[in-house]
């Protein structure tokens, strides 16, 4: 498992090239701006103190061109820098979005939806921010106190030592300084990436929490969470002023004593007008490339910290392991499960055979989701097997696999877009057909623009009942060889649920279909159902079958 510390090498190796055509024009940049002091205490000795107006004319020209090049430097190595960063801010969001994506699942585990977002963009900006700061807060700086040294040196060898033997205890201070900042940036990311979390999730659910009253115990629980992440933001915030602060001190302090020296100097006549110029002008020039170190100090606690928030996420184990072997093709449909033990199911045996339309009614509704999952290999079975065409799922590859056998969830979402953007995302062809038999034809003639009105993200716009026939008419424009439903119906009406399961029956014919619901309608046009209680299976027969002879059932599905 690569770490937060590793994981930030590797991204910045990975702009090596734009990074070392930054560095060096920005060193080319500050080394030409520590000249400035220096020609002008040549300008005062050489060509003022003397009267003579052909040096000062040759030395002012010298001093433009010092200008132009540590301008041109600039200006370039600053695109350089932001163009490294960007990118390495863009290659970690997308090796995020990779990762939670990834068909073996696992990154969502234990983390909310608005701390992955908030991952993939707070965190991978801090850790890019550190592309721009390595060529200015480290190669410039270096390179401006390195020609402050030398010329210092060519000044005054105790001027020279002075800034030599400084540079590393102000360096070596700022990385002890900068160990509680990046302690606390953590916690920061860390609080504020959960109440991010907590903020999308009743967003999402508003109209859920509306519906039930539960405004004040919802708001209170962000209020909570906004106070913890406002805390741990400003514990950070003091570490930063701290941080800053003291780096400020130190800087100040070194630069005064490199002041004071050179004024001795002067006082002494080892150095003249212009060298004391210069060398109080390099002491106050040295304040910048310091401040330098100093940020590039936060920003290195800061960023490493981002870089372990990411790093977890890409190491987080997968929900399944990978399986190599492709679905055959074509793909038939027949699914079994044998003596499948996972969650609630206990010792499973259900055969499907390729094309049949069956219906499963699960007494527990979390046997029904843990089926759902399972034949979509969301999870697998802590024991027993699940096979395709008798190859066990775990032999398949996720992703392969899920070209043939798609298992839509009851609480599927849909996507800020159009409709017809919704129903066409996994869709090779055209949608109309899904749209009929999925009843989201209706919904689409309720809405201004038909099927190209934008509805909103999570189809917070519509209804729940047309949120789930259109989440319906995406899956069935699939066209999948096999497809698993759970209770695709339960917020329509009875008359178009009806309507749905005669659709429904005569849009899948031929291909493999399992209803995962208890209702009626949909399970009355199933060719037969299979019926679990207490995580085992306790009747198969026809609905009608099982609705005279099973009470159990008959309670499960009429109650």
């Amino acid at each position: 498992m690569a770490s937060g510390s590793e994981l930030l090498r590797e991204n910045v190796a990975g702009q090596r090239k734009l990074l070392a055509a930054s560095s060096t024009l920005a060193a080319v940049h500050q080394g030409g701006e520590a000249l400035v002091p220096v020609l002008i205490g040549v300008i005062i000795d050489s060509a003022i103190a003397s009267g003579s107006a052909g040096a000062l004319l040759v030395w002012v020209l010298v001093l433009a061109a010092d200008f132009a090049m540590l301008s041109t430097a600039y200006r370039f190595s600053a695109r350089f820098a932001e163009r490294a960063n960007q990118r390495a801010a863009h290659e970690l969001r997308m090796r995020v979005t990779e990762r939670v994506l990834d068909p073996r699942g696992g990154a969502e585990s234990a983390r909310l939806p608005g701390e992955l977002v908030n991952i993939a963009t707070g965190d991978a900006r801090r850790v890019g921010k550190l592309q721009f700061a390595i060529p200015y807060g480290l190669c410039a700086s270096l390179a401006g106190v390195l020609v402050s040294a030398i010329a210092l040196l060519r000044l005054s060898i105790p001027l020279g030592l002075t800034v030599l033997l400084g540079a590393p205890l102000i360096v070596f201070g700022a990385q002890l300084i900068g160990k509680p900042l990046e302690r606390r940036s953590d916690a920061e990311q860390d609080e504020a990436a959960f109440a991010s979390g907590v903020a999308a999730d009743l967003v999402s659910g508003l109209r859920v929490l509306k519906g039930i009253g539960a405004e004040r115990p919802a708001n209170a629980r962000y209020h909570a969470r906004s106070r913890s992440s406002l805390t741990a933001t400003l514990r950070a915030a003091r570490a930063q002023a701290w941080h800053d602060a003291t780096i400020l001190i130190l800087t100040g302090l070194f630069i005064a004593a490199v002041a004071l020296v050179g004024v001795l100097l002067a006082m002494r006549g080892s150095l003249g007008i212009g060298g004391l110029v210069a060398a109080i002008g390099l002491a106050q020039y040295l304040l910048g490339p310091f401040q330098a170190f100093g940020r590039l100090n936060g920003l290195l606690a800061q960023a490493r910290a981002s870089a372990g928030r990411i790093a977890a996420v890409l190491d987080t184990p997968h929900a399944v392991p990978g399986g190599e072997r492709a679905p055959a093709e074509p793909v038939r449909g027949a699914l079994s499960l044998r003596t499948v033990h996972c969650g609630r199911l206990s010792g499973v045996d259900i055969e499907v055979p390729a094309g049949a339309l069956l219906g499963i009614v699960c007494r527990e509704p979390d046997a029904a989701t843990t089926l759902a999952e399972l034949f979509g290999r969301a999870r697998d079975p802590e024991s027993g097997q699940v096979y395709l065409d008798g190859v066990p799922l775990t032999e398949l590859d996720p992703a392969l696999l899920r070209t043939g056998v798609l298992s839509a969830a009851h609480d599927a979402e849909l996507f800020s877009g159009t409709l017809a953007e919704n129903v066409s995302a996994a869709a090779d062809g055209a949608i109309e057909p899904a749209l009929r038999a999925a009843g989201a034809e209706e919904v689409a003639a309720t809405l201004a623009q038909g099927t190209a009105t934008r509805i909103a993200e999570r189809g917070g716009s519509l209804s729940g009942g047309q949120r789930q026939r259109v989440a319906l008419a995406r899956a069935l424009a699939a066209e999948p060889p096999v497809l698993i439903v759970h209770d695709p119906t339960t917020a329509v009406d009875t008359v178009t649920e009806a309507q749905i399961a005669r659709s429904l029956r005569e849009y899948r014919d031929g291909r493999t279909t399992i209803l995962l619901t208890t209702s009626p309608a949909l399970l009355a046009e199933t060719e037969s159902v299979v019926f679990l209680a207490d995580g085992t299976v306790t009747a198969r027969g026809s609905h009608a079958q099982l609705v005279h002879e099973n009470a159990d059932y008959r309670t499960a599905v009429l109650s």
